[in-house]
């Protein structure tokens, strides 16, 4: 997959099969774009382009939202990549671009910069300055632009049952299982690993403290979770721990991860987790002692549940 940061980079060839929008979290819905976007081309021996927008548009135009992503850019990126996609380009989200019409969105952009074959999008898709373009102004243009508009039925996407904001919702709650069901693959944490108190050490369950790479991204509820750890492109087990760490000090919300069956210095090394299941909420313990009994059991069971 080919990514381009505008459209000034990419070469029409007059066979795009495309489709646009911020795709954040890649989910079940759509990926129903995408397996179309991929059948099109496939019977029409077209490539498949995802026009996508960054920062995402309600960051630019209502800031005091505070909005979470469930995937920056580069997850995004890996996330389309394992879908075959040909081509991604991102446009620069401004308040600027946010005033492009509708016409101007179908001349400059699925015209002339990319040369648009087949237009696929979901059920009530708007673009264009204050959301005036539809589906039906896309079916009137095409014809004199040359392009034709696959629109998914409401049907099926009613039938998906999925949004970007259920997934927030079930993130926020701790409900792993229902965010990945309707992602379709793990959620995932990126970051480093920096320097943490070392206290897990002294009760033998040593865990790397996890600086997330983007403060935009949305972290679930607090709580000890049983996850999948990638390090240096290997996999291993462990257990999460997202909260104030209540028996040790309770002074500041950290992320920290306990690798099963892993020893070495892992301090500024990038780390990805995919998280699989919450075993539990946080809880405040009677002394360490209780603590590393707990721990013992969330182990247990961290392992019953990835294996």
């Amino acid at each position: 997959m080919k990514v381009y940061e505008g459209i000034a980079g990419f070469v029409p060839k007059g066979n795009a099969i495309v489709t646009s929008g911020t795709f954040d979290g890649v989910h079940i819905g759509h990926q129903k774009i995408l397996n179309t976007l991929q059948d099109i081309a496939a019977a029409t021996g077209g490539e498949t382009v995802l026009i996508t927008y960054w920062p995402h548009p309600r960051l630019v135009l209502n800031p005091e939202a505070h909005i979470k992503l469930l995937t920056t850019f580069d997850e995004k990126t890996r996330v389309l990549e394992g879908f075959g996609l040909d081509h991604l380009i991102k446009i620069p989200f401004t308040k600027e671009f946010a005033r492009t019409s509708s016409l101007d969105f179908i001349r400059n952009i699925l015209v002339k910069g990319i040369g648009t074959h087949t237009l696929v999008i979901g059920y009530d898709h708007r673009f264009g300055h204050n959301r005036e373009g539809n589906f039906e102004s896309l079916k009137a243009n095409a014809a004199n632009y040359g392009f034709r508009v696959e629109e998914i039925p409401r049907q099926d996407v009613d039938n998906v049952g999925v949004s970007s904001t259920k997934i927030r919702k079930a993130l926020w709650q701790g409900d792993i299982r229902t965010s990945n069901a309707f992602l379709g693959w793990e959620y995932c944490l990126n970051g480093t690993v920096v320097p943490g108190a070392q206290r897990g050490r002294q009760i033998g369950f040593p865990t790397a403290n996890i600086k997330i790479n983007d403060p935009l991204k949305l972290i679930p509820a607090d709580g000890v979770y049983a996850v999948r750890v990638i390090l240096d492109n290997k996999l291993y087990q462990g257990m999460l721990n997202i909260g104030n760490r209540p028996t040790v000090d309770g002074a500041q919300h950290a992320i920290e991860v306990h690798i099963l069956d892993f020893k070495g210095n892992l301090y500024d090394h990038p780390i990805r987790i995919k998280m699989v299941e919450r075993i539990r909420p946080e809880k405040r313990f009677a002394d360490m002692n209780e603590l590393r009994e707990q721990l013992v059991k969330d182990r247990q069971l961290a392992q019953k549940i990835l294996s």
